[in-house]
């Protein structure tokens, strides 16, 4: 009785026991996603190198000494052109090309000098707007990969099951966990890609800002009686 009953005991207790949870690297996780992970690879440092790559021109633009437009002011209201278009020259920033195109326009009607400011602004928007897009279909496409990824290979899971005959629980349910690494990745680009847009977009608000606040500045000092 007493060798039957430790036999029970032991049974129990080989069933209870925790079975030891098997370490994944998250690389083996993503090596599992299959073949379209190398475009999503790709698509993430496409997303980070467009990202630094536009901030750091972005954050270049828009530095700009707060004591630039007072000293373009007083030169200008001092007769002294030349000296303002100088320091606007010596000045790598839109805010100063802008300006020194106003500079150069000295002497024409307001409107004249106004639309040749316009048209050194809208180049300068387009050029730190440039590689903007990319971040943005980044954020459509990879999604996009995630989910063919998953499709193609649920297909294949379920043509081998088809095939085979086979039908255990934890062959499907592992190979649908490795299709769905391909969705989350994808996902997790697209956020990334997204929330990086929008960033750099509302960076590049706020230096059009700064364009269009100095351009006024400088139209309004054009207006002022010289000494």
């Amino acid at each position: 009785m007493t060798g039957w009953l430790l036999q029970v005991i032991d049974s129990v207790s080989n069933i209870v026991a925790p079975v030891p949870a098997k370490k994944v690297h998250l690389w083996e996780i993503l090596a599992s996603g299959g073949p379209l992970m190398i475009p999503l690879g790709l698509l993430f440092i496409a997303t980070v190198f467009f990202f630094v790559e536009r901030h750091i021109a972005i954050r270049k633009a828009a530095g700009l000494d707060h004591n630039f437009m007072p000293i373009i002011r007083d030169h200008i209201i001092n007769g002294n052109v030349s000296a303002a278009r100088g320091i606007a020259r010596n000045t790598n920033t839109p805010v100063a090309r802008i300006i020194d195109k106003g500079i150069q326009r000295i002497g024409k009607p307001i409107d004249a000098i106004e639309r040749s400011m316009e048209n050194v602004a809208q180049i300068e928007m387009y050029n730190l707007e440039r590689n903007l897009s990319v971040l943005s279909v980044i954020s459509r496409a990879a999604p996009i990969f995630g989910f063919i990824g998953t499709l193609a290979g649920l297909m294949q899971l379920f043509f081998d099951i088809n095939t085979t005959g086979e039908f255990v629980l934890n062959t499907i349910a592992g190979g649908l966990y490795v299709k769905l690494v391909t969705s989350i990745s994808g996902l997790l680009i697209g956020l990334l890609a997204f929330l990086g847009h929008s960033y750099l977009h509302t960076q590049i608000d706020k230096t059009a800002n700064k364009m269009e606040v100095a351009a006024a500045d400088f139209l309004d000092i054009l207006q002022e009686p010289t000494k």
